[in-house]
């Protein structure tokens, strides 16, 4: 098997290992498997590799040569990089003009800002959440972390130029550079708001930074080309290390969730820290650990983890059904793991090696020689990857040219929430409010439900939810006459502590309270228990949990089944469970309903409020 040795020859089998367990959690998210809801802290593992990785390689330059060579680093860069990022564009490109044209147009700028490197900024920009947001998403949203990259590619050389060049000592390199990684954690940290979207504290340059450069500080003091041969006691000592940090990391996958507070003050930048020990550890050519990452079947997945990276979300995205009540299908998973492994395999075979090894310069020598000599073997490689050139420029000019363009994931809130039937207009305070019934039609006007349910008056019950609570107002209207129903498109639970302080100084809030909060992101049990302590001694707290195609829909749904389980007042209405395979109730966007959804959805809630509680001789409500 080829092997991806760097400019100096050096190749560390381990570090391919470790290239293949951190695109394998990658996946493990993107196919929303239960048992990794931390995958995605592959990503932050591949920035402390290149960070070491490229610091090494220059380091080793600057001590072989006594200088940078800047212009041939990027060159390098990109000749290794953008040929299968392009390709992928092209295809993701042409799949949706072939299958679905009108979301080519909406995902026009995320290709260009994408071919470009910036398309961290552009979804940041444009307001494109990658852990929230409904509707279809855009296939190309996971590429944010290749713009990071990229843009220290572009930026570091001439800092470590300048360090090289007037710091005298190693250790102080690797100090600024972990002043710099620091300075990156504290922003994260600074700019994070719990229960708002994280993306962009997730995504931005400044705010990731911190991997990269603790990445780059190890390389300073570990360097790939002097490491000390090490006696059998210290062998097993970092092999204990590595062990170790692997066991942490592959802990933290199982356990934390991109919600988790902890991942935005410091819990990010430690598992980066755990990642440059582990990284050193296998870096080292005494380490049996990096040994036994040398495993053929890993290094084989991590030479073609940048390939992996880049089909991946595309080809779940595209083929995957955009309404899914069913979870995960086995079936269509193991088809789509097959198709990245296929595409990736190609793409190393026919793209990324051979481009590496110099193919296009030798189209080049070829296409200045004699026409005479475009014929036989050689040429017909060249004829190949020009027709292939040719094929993908077309295909990326011709999207960049379409007309309109946006980010195909830059709404939070679908049309489907106007379509679902009540016109919607704000109260003073910008909240949204049930301003007309549904269709008669649609709704049981007889005050019995299908199982025989006679339906009681709404005085005295509050709901409080989202765009899913403004959807489902009339029918509640209907089946509870005199409910108060406060619903607003994107909002969180975080918001609701100041949403129950406005009903009640407005006399509105009642003695049965209806939450139905949860698709727009995730929250923690602390936050569910502050809420529902804001209540204050109300008879019932109804709480809806939800279904929406995220991935904090697990995480939403055990915080909720565990206070139910804990306080006596909470009532649990599952709606996870009572929406399973019932795919025909659902718009586009898998969250929310049609009018007969609403309408079932509606009767769930009815049937779980309880009577009001009778009162005493003064007038005081009594529990029950």
């Amino acid at each position: 098997m080829s092997k991806p040795v760097d400019e100096n020859g050096c190749y560390m089998a381990g570090l391919d290992g470790l290239r293949a367990f951190a695109v394998l959690a990658v996946l493990a998210y993107h196919f929303n498997l239960g048992w990794a809801p931390g995958g995605l802290l592959g990503v932050g593992i591949f920035f402390v590799l290149s960070g070491y990785l490229i610091t090494d390689l220059l380091v080793q330059q600057w001590i072989r040569y006594g200088y940078l060579d800047i212009k041939e680093f990027l060159f390098r860069r990109a000749r290794r990089l953008l040929p299968a990022l392009l390709v992928v564009l092209a295809s993701v490109a042409a799949w949706l003009a072939l299958f679905d044209p009108g979301r080519l147009t909406a995902v026009k700028g995320d290709i260009l800002a994408t071919a470009l490197y910036v398309g961290n900024w552009w979804f940041i920009f444009h307001e494109v959440p990658y852990f929230a947001g409904f509707g279809p998403q855009s296939p190309l949203v996971h590429l944010w972390s290749l713009a990071v990259e990229e843009q220290f590619y572009l930026v570091w050389p001439f800092l470590l130029w300048l360090g090289l060049r007037y710091v005298p000592r190693w250790k102080l390199l690797s100090g600024l550079a972990l002043i710099l990684a620091a300075a990156s954690a504290v922003a994260m940290a600074l700019l994070y708001h719990p229960g708002a979207d994280p993306t962009r504290v997730y995504e931005g340059t400044d705010t990731r930074a911190f991997g990269l450069m603790i990445g780059a500080a190890l390389a300073f003091v570990w360097p790939s080309r002097s490491l000390p041969k090490l006696s059998p006691r210290s062998r097993m000592a970092i092999d204990m290390v590595g062990v170790g940090c692997l066991l942490a990391l592959v802990l933290a996958i199982y356990k934390t969730n991109e919600y988790q507070e902890f991942y935005y003050r410091g819990g990010l930048a430690l598992i980066a820290v755990v990642s440059a020990f582990l990284v050193a550890v296998l870096a080292h050519p005494d380490s049996r650990l990096g040994r036994a990452f040398a495993w053929r079947p890993l290094v084989w997945l991590g030479v073609r983890s940048y390939g992996i990276y880049l089909w991946q979300y595309p080809i779940i995205v595209l083929t995957s059904p955009s309404v899914n009540t069913e979870g995960v299908n086995i079936t269509r998973t193991a088809l789509q793991l097959v198709a990245v492994l296929v595409l990736a395999e190609l793409s190393w075979r026919f793209v990324e090696d051979p481009i590496r090894h110099g193919v296009l310069g030798q189209m080049w020598a070829l296409i200045r020689e004699s026409p005479r000599q475009w014929r036989g073997p050689n040429a017909l490689r060249v004829w190949y990857y020009a027709v292939g050139i040719l094929l993908v420029a077309g295909v990326l000019c011709t999207t960049v040219m379409a007309r309109g363009g946006g980010s195909a994931a830059s709404v939070n809130e679908p049309d489907s929430v106007a379509a679902a039937g009540p016109a919607l207009s704000g109260d003073s305070r910008g909240h949204p409010a049930i301003t007309q019934q549904a269709d008669p039609t649609m709704v049981n006007k007889t005050g019995v439900s299908a199982t025989g349910q006679t339906y009681r008056s709404g005085q005295g019950v509050t709901a409080i939810g989202d765009s899913m609570m403004i959807g489902v107002g009339p029918y509640l209207e209907d089946l509870l006459p005199g409910i108060v129903i406060d619903g607003q498109v994107g909002r969180q639970l975080a918001e609701g502590q100041a949403v129950v302080a406005r009903l009640k100084a407005q006399g509105r809030l009642g003695n049965r309270v209806i939450i139905a909060l949860g698709n727009n992101g995730s929250f923690s049990r602390g936050q569910l228990l502050s809420l529902l302590n804001s209540f204050g001694p109300v008879q019932q707290v109804v709480i809806v949990n939800t279904r929406v195609p995220r991935p904090w829909q697990d995480s939403v749904n055990q915080t909720i089944e565990q206070i139910a389980a804990d306080d006596p007042r909470v009532t649990l209405v599952n709606w996870f469970s009572a929406s399973k395979d019932k795919d025909d109730l659902f718009y586009s966007d898998g969250v929310h309903l049609q009018p007969d959804g609403y309408q079932y959805y509606a009767r769930l809630l009815a049937n779980a409020v309880q009577p009001a509680a009778p009162q005493d001789g003064s007038g005081t409500t009594t529990s029950q």
